[in-house]
């Protein structure tokens, strides 16, 4: 017995499950590198509480949530992205590399400010994470404007984690 319901033609249709199994993957590299940096650098995050920080500096229970939110966001970009027509396959290529680039710079940053406390380091490091982010959203937006509105969250959240680098580097 056969069915018209479009829902069976959908799965039944070939690459579907592979365009799937694709964008869970897109999406659990970030929340993986996320997930590892915070097991790595659990210990000096209890210091965090502790520390002198700037004006405006959110509860420490915000991070993990907005952070969570953010890599959610990265990975359905990237995924966006890798899936997009081939006549960008240069612009596509670079927002994958400058993706990639990106993600190893916000994990080494969690490294720097938590597990080393080189305040004044990380900032460093997070203002080079910031210009790669521009440029992957520069990138982005020539191939996909979903994409790039997926990500501008994530440039204004850094801005304003510089914003917080910066104080605790110059408070503590």
């Amino acid at each position: 017995m056969t069915s018209d319901s479009s829902s069976e033609q959908v799965i039944a249709k070939p690459g579907v499950l592979r365009r799937l199994l694709t964008l869970i993957i897109f999406m659990a590299i970030p929340l993986g590198v996320g997930l590892i940096a915070s097991a790595l650098t659990s210990d000096a995050m209890e210091a965090f509480k502790d520390m002198k920080k700037p004006p405006l500096a959110p509860p420490a229970m915000l991070f993990p949530i907005a952070w969570t939110i953010l890599y959610i966001l990265m990975g359905l970009a990237s995924y966006i992205i890798y899936i997009s027509d081939t006549k960008h396959i240069v612009t596509r290529f670079a927002g994958i590399f400058l993706y990639a680039a990106q993600l190893f710079f916000n994990f080494v940053w969690s490294l720097i400010f938590f597990g080393a406390s080189e305040y004044m380091g990380a900032f460093i490091w997070l203002i080079c994470l910031w210009i790669l982010v521009l440029l992957m959203l520069l990138s982005y937006h020539k191939i996909s404007k979903t994409a790039f509105y997926l990500t501008l969250p994530y440039i204004l959240w850094l801005t304003f984690a510089g914003y917080l680098n910066i104080g605790i580097a110059l408070m503590n």
